[in-house]
């Protein structure tokens, strides 16, 4: 079943990249893009989105923030958190809020990995 991927990081390069890693893994599924927390909000109140890849570094608030906020309006959503920055402080509070933590560069098989389990929890929450 093809699912949305909403993906949001200011770099206009990381968005190509997990694009074009998502066309390669899964190419019916759909994406919308966001540069930055603010445009996410706004997209994610007109359009359902399933999966969601955020980038931590941000202008204005980090994805850590724009995760909880996200999944205050769709709990059960499958989070990633993507940083270069992969100390054990940001690692542990994107799993406090329940979101998954992946490395940049992002690789395809880390992206795989993650949309797999994400695949399965959507599916488990539809039966």
């Amino acid at each position: 079943m093809p699912y949305k991927l909403l993906i949001v990081d200011d770099s206009k390069l990381a968005r190509m990249s997990a694009a074009k890693a998502l066309n390669g893994l899964y190419p019916d599924w759909t994406r919308i893009e966001a540069a930055n927390a603010d445009e996410a909000l706004s997209l994610a109140k007109e359009t359902a989105f399933d999966v969601a890849l955020l980038d931590y570094n941000m202008p204005g608030r980090d994805g850590l923030e724009l995760a909880a906020e996200l999944l205050a309006l769709q709990p059960s959503t499958p989070l990633a958190v993507v940083s270069a920055n992969h100390q054990e402080e940001i690692v542990g509070r994107a799993r406090q809020i329940g979101a998954v933590f992946l490395t940049k560069p992002l690789n395809e098989q880390a992206l795989g990995a993650f949309l797999q389990d994400a695949v399965r929890r959507l599916e488990q929450g539809k039966a």
